[in-house]
């Protein structure tokens, strides 16, 4: 239930180290609670005084608020810790994302991913925050309890000892029958997740071809799914909670009837045996508690799990071997790949298989295949973001992969859809050059045929936009996109994936204008199934199946009068293609 990762955090152990001490002060004062109600209803019993019981009351509402306060004081300790702890976590799992890059968000998936670092953290501290107290309780309560038990009646002690482990036996029964339904509720919560925000992305792609209604009935069926999962687990957490009640409730009715035939045979005075009756639910009621939030903490276990397993991936430690002369990308410089080969998890077959390219100086090089014949791979591959197995040289150094922290400083991304931040104008604009000034950003905007939507912007540079803000359409989070590399002319290698995949033509017309200028001076790889694009490059790369089976000039290609000319043909619509 507690996973040992937990331990290595700051103040864990200070935290967890305070958390006992209040806990076994809590059961002392549980102890004399106990002993105090049992000696004045005991007095009253025999008919003594009412005054004679005013100091035992007394010590019966001290050692009850000294309870509680035990109880609010171990929450002021954790709430701290968790606080700290989960802003860590989310902290460092951004980090963490942004350092394994686009392939770590392609396996968890996008939902996933996001809601592993919303949701996820405050499942997390919830977790935190309540099984640890439920945890330590259990622990330690139940323990200080049966000592006191044990030096009234010894007889008594022992039955409640044997039968704990009976009740925690049927606990992790039913408790491993939840954590499996508990994990496939989780797993298609995930998947709704992804379902979700993938829709969300290809709305209108969907409308236009005609799918939407369609894939809401698949959303449909994988959010039905994740609700006969959840009901599942709700039957099996409350069929758990029915058991372990109705086994401490049949545990204390025997304490209680073996109580009262000692009191009927005169074996046992009431004093001892009424105190043990009232401290036997309490000895129960830990193992009560935790088993009840057992179930609200497992999905806070799970992200738990997910968010370790994410931090404690293994990055790349050689990622300084390659040190460049230069700040930006010359025109004598060099990128080889000879017989370079990628995998992804969990995969059948290499995404890319023996990858031989050169490519020198500032090229325009275009990447063309049909959908998934590893174009996006091999973009993600060149930037750096996945590692395969080959051999790597830039300009003439071997490097064992591209996740070179001087190569990659000299790349600018524009992907199919560019993140437009939850910020001003300006924040999102100056993303790769903050020292820009208001002039500048202005110009780059103009320069990107964004103009006259900027001039009709009431707040200027200072106009929020972003998800919860003012919305951009796809032509203007591209525009905004290319202002960012405009506005960076330090970073000479441009990898673009398919940026103009999802936009009209009247519109992609119009960016190309924009676009092409961009591409002086640079080393630019893009990725495209768009034919106009071709005339733009210098140098054409045609992929299938994660191979590379043809490469050379458009006018080299038509002459092959091979796969290529094949893909041009299928991409018109052509019959033979």
């Amino acid at each position: 239930m507690l996973d040992k990762r937990l331990f290595s955090f700051a103040g864990a152990k200070k935290a967890l180290g305070l958390l006992c001490l209040l806990t076994f002060i809590q059961s002392l004062a549980i102890v004399g609670q106990g002993r105090a109600i049992s000696i004045a209803l005991t007095k009253l019993w025999q008919h003594h005084p009412l005054k004679s019981v005013f100091w035992i009351v007394l010590i019966f509402i001290g050692a009850y608020v000294l309870r509680q306060l035990m109880g609010v004081f171990k929450e002021y300790v954790l709430a701290p810790f968790a606080d700290k702890t989960t802003g860590m976590l989310q902290s460092k799992l951004t980090q963490q994302y942004a350092k394994l890059g686009p392939s770590a968000i392609t396996s968890l998936g996008t939902g996933k991913s996001v809601t592993l670092a919303v949701e996820g953290i405050d499942q997390v501290h919830d977790y935190f925050t309540l099984v640890l107290v439920k945890l330590f309780d259990m622990m330690i309560i139940p323990w200080v309890i049966l000592a006191y038990i044990f030096t009234i009646n010894w007889k008594q002690a022992i039955f409640l000892f044997m039968i704990y482990p009976v009740i925690v036996l049927f606990m992790i029964i039913l408790g491993y029958a939840a954590q499996a339904k508990a994990d496939r509720e989780y797993d298609t919560f995930n998947r709704l997740s992804n379902h979700f925000v993938d829709s969300l992305r290809g709305l209108t792609t969907l409308k236009q071809l005609g799918l939407a209604k369609q894939y809401a009935n698949n959303i449909y069926d994988v959010s039905e799914e994740h609700r006969k999962a959840t009901m599942s687990t709700l039957k099996i957490a409350i069929l758990s909670t029915f058991a372990l009640d109705f086994f401490t409730t049949l545990s204390i009715a025997i304490v209680a009837l073996f109580l009262g035939l000692g009191l009927m045979n005169g074996t046992m005075p009431l004093l001892p045996a009424l105190t043990i009756l009232v401290l036997a639910p309490e000895y129960f009621l830990p193992i009560r508690n935790f088993a009840n939030d057992y179930h609200a903490t497992l999905n806070g276990k799970n992200s738990f799990a997910d968010i370790m397993n994410l931090l404690d991936k293994k990055l790349a430690d050689d990622t300084n071997i390659y040190h460049s002369k230069q700040q930006q990308w010359q025109n004598d410089d060099t990128l080889q790949l000879q017989g370079v080969n990628y995998e992804y998890p969990g995969a059948t077959e290499p995404a890319l298989k023996d990858i031989n390219l050169s490519l020198k100086g500032h090229q325009r090089v275009a990447i063309v295949g049909t959908s998934g014949s590893g174009k996006s791979t091999l973009l993600n591959l060149l930037g750096g973001f996945l590692i395969g197995d080959g051999e790597v040289q830039l300009n003439k150094q071997k490097m064992p992969h591209l996740q070179q922290k001087d190569w990659q400083n000299q790349l600018q991304v524009l992907p199919q859809r560019p993140y437009i931040f939850h910020d001003t104008l300006r924040g999102n604009l100056s993303f790769y050059s903050p020292e820009k000034t208001d002039a500048e950003l202005v110009d780059a905007l103009h320069t990107v045929g964004l103009g006259e939507w900027y001039d009709g912007l009431e707040q200027g540079l200072d106009t929020l936009i972003g998800e919860g803000a003012m919305k951009t359409s796809g032509g203007q989070a591209q525009r905004i996109g290319l202002a960012r590399i405009l506005l960076d002319q330090n970073r000479r290698v441009l990898l673009l994936d398919e940026p103009t995949a999802h936009l009209d033509i009247e519109t992609e017309v119009h960016l190309k204008e924009t676009m092409v200028p961009l591409f002086e001076q640079r080393l630019v790889i893009f990725a495209t199934h768009r034919l106009h694009w071709l005339t733009e490059m210098d140098w054409i790369i045609v992929m299938r199946d994660g191979e590379i089976v043809e490469q050379g000039t458009l006018t080299d290609l038509k002459a092959n009068d091979g796969y290529f000319v094949s893909l041009q043909s299928a991409m018109r619509g052509g019959k033979n293609a």
